[in-house]
């Protein structure tokens, strides 16, 4: 709910989008269902924060600088994606094709 992925800027604004993703590999994190799209900075601070501690995710973002413009820079996000991505694959929690 309140999440609709199109691109790399404007559908990451609220933070929810990176809430989702996490959400979808660690639904104990926290209650998604809870949070709020206008509270952009609990919602980045939540995401990077489950990303570090639950996938060991580097902590390429701040939430400072996410919140400081109203659409996220798209190659900033796209970025921060495939290293979450990278260490989901590493934990095993995403199946690769192999080659």
């Amino acid at each position: 709910q309140n999440v609709d992925v199109q691109n790399f800027s404007g559908s990451w604004g609220s933070g929810l989008a990176f809430c989702a993703l996490l959400h979808s590999f660690f639904p104990d994190a926290f209650d998604f269902g809870a949070l709020e799209p206008d509270a952009r900075r609990q919602n980045f601070a939540l995401a990077f924060t489950t990303a570090e501690e639950r996938a060991g995710c580097a902590p390429l973002l701040e939430v400072e600088d996410m919140v400081r413009l109203p659409v996220p820079d798209a190659k900033c996000v796209y970025t921060y994606l495939q290293e979450l991505y990278r260490c989901l694959v590493a934990k095993g929690l995403v199946k690769t094709k192999k080659r």
